[in-house]
């Protein structure tokens, strides 16, 4: 039987299979999305420098999922940002210094639908609650179905606010998702 683990990122260890898995699960679900040049950046030399400073940056919460020997997913967290929180209008909500923000949760595909998701959620949830946090948004593609049930089976919605990047080949339309960050885990 495999064992679970969500742990804290070590800069130094694991900068490096944060890139890997970033590589895999973006090129496996995302390439359509974001499309080439996109995916490219994924290869540049400093990339993994970028991780390690990311994960040694104060306030910033970076979470490894194991599944027995294997790292299969990470998360990324903190405090959200006042561009990140504010309304369409600019307009920050009253709870805006209470919301952090869920940047990334990636799992690899071969080891999903498997728990590791929610796990990473729910121990990033409890961390940014202990830092005064009752709230919580992350950004998921309009096209991306699994991660937008991902978050509705953790109580998270879409709230009305939209954005648009661009990767440099398409444009990539997201919601943004938000919900209480009193997350439990089922089973």
């Amino acid at each position: 039987m495999s064992t679970f683990e969500v742990r804290a990122a070590d800069a130094a260890a694991d900068a490096a299979e944060i890139v890997r898995i970033q590589r895999v699960t973006w090129r496996a679900a995302y390439a359509e999305m974001l499309g080439e040049q996109a995916l490219a950046q994924l290869d540049t030399p400093d990339y993994e420098r970028r991780w390690a400073d990311a994960i040694e940056h104060p306030g910033t919460t970076v979470l490894l999922a194991a599944e027995g020997r294997f790292t299969v997913g990470f998360c990324v967290a903190g405090p959200a940002p006042d561009d990140e929180v504010a309304r369409a209008s600019g307009e920050l909500p009253a709870d805006a210094g209470e919301t952090a923000l869920i940047a990334t949760i990636l799992v690899e595909p071969r080891w999903g639908r498997r728990g590791h998701g929610s796990r990473l959620l729910a121990r990033a949830a409890a961390e940014l609650r202990r830092r005064g946090a009752a709230r919580g948004i992350t950004w998921v593609a309009e096209s991306d179905a699994a991660s937008l049930s991902f978050f509705r089976r953790a109580g998270w919605r879409p709230d009305g606010t939209v954005r648009t990047l661009d990767t440099g080949e398409r444009r990539l339309r997201e919601l943004r998702v938000t919900g209480k960050l009193e997350i439990e885990l089922a089973g």
